[in-house]
């Protein structure tokens, strides 16, 4: 058992008077290598599960009740299963709630616990940590209530919960890698109709370096939705159910119909897809130059067309791209704000991570928080014994 298992069960006890048959779950968050602002428009993402996780220890209290308190954050909160209400004055309880709400609205039979959260997974950077919490607490809930439930409905409630409780429009890329991620593996995933390959990425060649910029953005205050909105726009004006269905020709043939915002935002996600699969290809070949190269082509894209980059983004992927041994760098993640994902040769990693971070810190003022981190496995209970 881990030291930090050790802490929550240590933190339940306290709290609980004891950890006595006390469940640990946890759900990693992610990062996503290629594919960003696909998911939601049909299209192809290939992210990773990351080293960093939210946990949930849970025990039935017998009650219709959910008690929980966050160690992070240093308060309780709750609620009842019987009158769930978005709480506007406490956000992270949001994420439990709003996957109790979809629960029972798909006729599941919740029980009250008593929990204790915590997480390692940066917030508000771009590397999912509103996912994992998702994820965890819809295992909290099968495991103490006893119901079951497949991993691919497990994902998509998670979603929802998200996109119609949170008020999050995000697509099912996060939830689902948090779901299914295997050790050593990115999830290859076709958004549209949820089929997903393993790509081994266990190479001794190169590493993932994540890098934080420390410039926090919100999801719900962001242009997240409206950059939806104009994918939806886009896809309408072509004939098309899904951005993932117009072809780069007839973009080519009908986009100048478009308004110019809309159309770059389409240019965008048309060229992410035929970009992420070419670096699928890459990886699998093991052609870390080609696969550095989409990675590369992917961030100028967000940045030019999407436009959901940001000054401290753009200082970070020039930094990176100018080191040693970086194979590929870009922003992941929605955007304006939070992390890098880096392909780096693995014998220049731990100079890639000193360097990058002293220079950033000499062009912005910000410490970043820069680490190096392998595929990891997916969500499920931890070992307690």
């Amino acid at each position: 058992m881990s030291e930090r298992v050790e802490k929550v069960l240590a933190s339940f006890a306290e709290r609980y008077g004891d950890a006595t048959g006390v469940t640990v779950v946890r759900a990693p968050g992610r990062v996503n290598i290629i594919g960003e602002h696909t998911d939601y428009n049909g299209g192809f993402v290939m992210p990773i599960a990351i080293e960093r996780d939210i946990m949930i220890a849970c025990r039935p209290n017998g009650s219709m009740q959910v008690d929980l308190y966050s160690v992070d954050f240093g308060e309780s909160n709750g609620f009842s299963l019987d009158n769930i209400r978005f709480n506007q004055s406490c956000q992270w309880v949001n994420y439990p709630q709003g996957v109790a709400h979809c629960l029972l609205e798909k006729g599941f039979d919740l029980k009250g616990f008593d929990g204790v959260v915590q997480g390692n997974v940066p917030l508000a950077s771009g590397l999912s940590s509103s996912a994992a919490c998702e994820v965890a607490s819809a295992l909290a809930f099968k495991a103490m209530s006893g119901f079951d439930i497949g991993d691919t409905d497990l994902a998509l409630l998670c979603q929802r919960a998200e996109n119609t409780f949170v008020g999050v429009n995000c697509g099912i890329m996060d939830q689902y890698v948090s779901v299914f991620a295997q050790p050593g593996c990115a999830v290859f995933l076709d958004c549209k109709d949820l089929r997903h390959e393993d790509v081994p990425l266990g190479t001794k060649e190169a590493t993932f370096v994540v890098c934080n910029t420390m410039v926090k953005r919100e999801l719900s205050g962001s242009e997240y939705n409206t950059r939806r909105q104009q994918c939806e726009e886009a896809a309408k004006a072509m004939d098309a159910a899904l951005l993932r269905d117009v072809s780069p020709e007839t973009f080519e043939a009908e986009c100048g119909k478009l308004p110019e915002d809309v159309r770059k935002r389409a240019r965008h996600v048309i060229s992410e897809d035929e970009r992420t699969l070419r670096a699928v290809a890459a990886f699998k070949a093991g052609d870390l130059a080609a696969a550095g190269k989409e990675m590369n082509d992917s961030h100028d894209s967000l940045r030019d067309d999407y436009e959901v980059s940001c000054r401290e983004l753009d200082i970070m992927v020039d930094i990176a791209r100018g080191l040693p041994g970086t194979y590929g760098a870009r922003m992941t993640g929605a955007g304006f704000g939070g992390c890098t994902v880096n392909l780096v040769a693995a014998d220049k990693a731990d100079a890639f991570c000193a360097e990058i971070a002293k220079r950033y810190k000499a062009e912005t003022g910000l410490n970043p928080m820069v680490l190096s981190t392998e595929p990891c496995g997916g969500a499920g209970r931890v070992e307690t014994r």
